[in-house]
């Protein structure tokens, strides 16, 4: 007969209880989530006892009170409990603690690695004098929902053109010198048209930030960690897609509000009519950005991040430096009040926004 296998990991976890000065059973909803569970696990060693599990970086796991492993980034990994026994075990419990310095660990995803796929991986690495944790494949899901959103953004901007070719063509001869550039700031700026493209620039806009704040080809790991499936990408995008739209909508009644407090309510409506434009031209090449993330993050995760965040930043400040360009043709930003205005609806919000845009990711 074979050997029995060994039980490995349950269902069971344990939190230290600081009152008892003991371990007692964890029962989520019941207790607080902590930072540190237990379990005792029945290892044998030279048997192999792979388990399977997803981390967040810096998670550490300990047998015995003392440490044998810590994620060098959040992936996931599976690991031979076995190996990792301190110098001198003995076969029997042995008491596994999984700790995170800064949030909760994410307990459930610790499970026995299957008997087949364990018996050949071991027998792969069979001839290695020791044995490391290696990170999963990550399974591609989520692209579909972010290629179906970019198919949408392109059908709407070729409707777009070509049901409203003048005015298109307005928004979008941004650099030229033709009189369309100054007679768009002459122009109402609620109109359909620019509705319509303020939501198509939106939901670019969300498009690329909910790639490069999930991190789109490691959707298995963050379901694990954020419980975060593909229907919730889809909500996301959406949610994204309707603070940006707020954002470009409101920004008017922001301005109007400085503009009252600074005494310079005539620049309140061509500053934010060229703010409207310059977001819609430069939004016109976020679909190909996100594309370009697609296909390159797979091989260049972190250059094409880097590149992401890169073109987000240039946005933001090409769209300022349009806006100072506006304000200064009307009246000298080196006036002290004017320059000081210019800080308070312009600078100001773009150090935020690169704070909680790039900068955090």
């Amino acid at each position: 007969m074979p050997p029995v296998a060994p039980v490995g990991i349950t269902s069971d976890w344990l939190i230290f209880d600081a009152s008892r000065n003991a371990l007692v059973l964890y029962l989520p909803g019941y207790h607080t989530p902590t930072q540190a569970y237990y379990q005792w696990v029945d290892i044998t060693p030279q048997r192999p006892l792979p388990v399977t599990f997803t981390a967040q970086k810096s998670l550490s796991l300990f047998l015995d009170n003392q440490l044998v492993f810590t994620a060098p980034r959040s992936s996931s990994y599976t690991l031979d409990l076995s190996r990792l026994l301190p110098a001198g075990a003995t076969t029997g419990k042995h008491l596994l603690c999984v700790w995170h310095p800064e949030a909760s660990p994410n307990y459930v995803s610790f499970v026995n690695e299957l008997p087949q796929s364990a018996s050949v991986a071991f027998k792969n690495n069979s001839a290695a004098s020791s044995w490391q944790p290696q990170a999963k494949v990550p399974i591609y899901q989520g692209q579909n929902v972010f290629l179906c959103f970019l198919l949408l953004v392109g059908l709407l901007y070729g409707g777009i053109r070509t049901a409203y070719q003048p005015g298109f063509a307005r928004i979008y001869e941004l650099w030229s010198n033709a009189p369309g550039e100054q007679n768009f700031l002459t122009r109402p700026t609620i109109t359909w048209l620019n509705l319509v493209l303020v939501l198509v620039f939106a939901l670019s806009f969300a498009l690329l930030l909910t790639a490069i704040h999930t991190n789109v080809q490691n959707v298995l790991i963050l379901r694990r960690l954020f419980a975060v499936p593909e229907s919730d990408l889809v909500i996301r995008v959406l949610l994204y897609t309707l603070l940006v739209s707020a954002f470009v909508l409101l920004r008017f009644l922001f301005l109007a509000l400085m503009g009252y407090i600074f005494d310079l309510s005539p620049l309140v409506t061509p500053q934010y009519r060229e703010f409207v434009r310059s977001i819609l031209f430069m939004g016109f090449f976020l679909p190909g950005v996100m594309l370009l993330y697609l296909i390159l993050n797979q091989s260049w995760s972190e250059g094409v991040l880097w590149v992401s965040n890169g073109v987000v930043t240039i946005m933001l400040l090409a769209t300022v430096a349009r806006v100072a360009r506006t304000i200064h043709r009307r009246t000298s930003l080196l006036n002290l009040h004017l320059f000081s205005y210019f800080c308070a609806t312009e600078i100001i919000p773009l150090a935020i926004l690169l704070k909680v845009l790039v900068f955090t990711y």
